[in-house]
């Protein structure tokens, strides 16, 4: 669940990924606005065809593919499945909401039910969007620990980036997630990206278990050295 909304164990808070902007609470819980990693860095939008634009989408398909050689193959045995949001909020759009929830009415009528306390107590909307938290998603199979709508345009896009995502030239590992490691994970992407980068963990202060890989690129004398070294301990060997 790409960003997903932090629930601390009481539920006492949940703080929400840019871009989002909602006013009020959702779940009787106060809104903390700000970045679920790290403070928002204030970058202008990045250019498709500059450095951090292809560093971004070099992490992104990383992370894709570490999450289904790691992640997707453990979900059937997971001891705490993310689809049963306990712990994580699911952000949907009306499509996705209707068709999950497998709702009959139009939105106006649903978002009225909702306003008046008489929807599912699990969802909450704001911003345009709706929340489901508290109760297990109506697409989790428990019988097999897997999604029903697995590989239809309804799943939430959300739900395909947890726990691993790329977020501006950096990468968030969401140790929420059982089978979330972090050192497979930064030898994954230090694999993907090469010898020019260095990847730095960073653990959320109020959130510990949100870490973010900070990634920077090493200076060129710095990335010749090291490759001068390697040679040398293969030449010695």
């Amino acid at each position: 669940m790409r960003g997903a909304p932090v629930c601390t164990e009481d539920c006492g808070s949940i703080r929400l990924p840019q871009p989002l902007r909602l006013a009020g609470a959702l779940f009787k819980t106060a809104i903390v606005f700000e970045p679920i990693a790290r403070a928002s860095s204030g970058r202008l939008p990045m250019s498709p065809r500059s450095p951090r634009h292809l560093l971004a989408k070099t992490l992104t398909a990383a992370a894709a593919a570490y999450q289904a050689e790691n992640i997707i193959s453990h979900c059937p045995q997971c001891a705490k499945p993310c689809c049963r949001l306990d712990q994580l909020v699911l952000e949907l759009d009306w499509k996705e909401l209707k068709a999950i929830w497998q709702l009959k009415e139009t939105r106006k009528e649903f978002d009225q039910r909702l306003a008046a306390g008489k929807g599912p107590k699990e969802i909450r909307a704001g911003n345009g969007l709706y929340y489901g938290h508290q109760k297990a998603c109506p697409a989790f199979d428990e019988a097999h620990g897997s999604c029903k709508v697995y590989d239809q345009d309804i799943k939430p896009p959300g739900c395909s980036d947890f726990p691993v995502y790329e977020n501006d030239g950096d990468l968030i590992a969401d140790l929420r997630c059982e089978a979330v490691d972090l050192e497979v994970l930064t030898d994954w992407i230090t694999r993907a990206l090469g010898p020019g980068y260095r990847i730095v963990q960073s653990a959320d202060e109020q959130f510990p278990f949100i870490v973010t890989l900070l990634v920077t690129r090493i200076a060129a004398a710095e990335t010749s050295s090291r490759r001068n070294a390697t040679k040398a301990r293969v030449q010695r060997q």
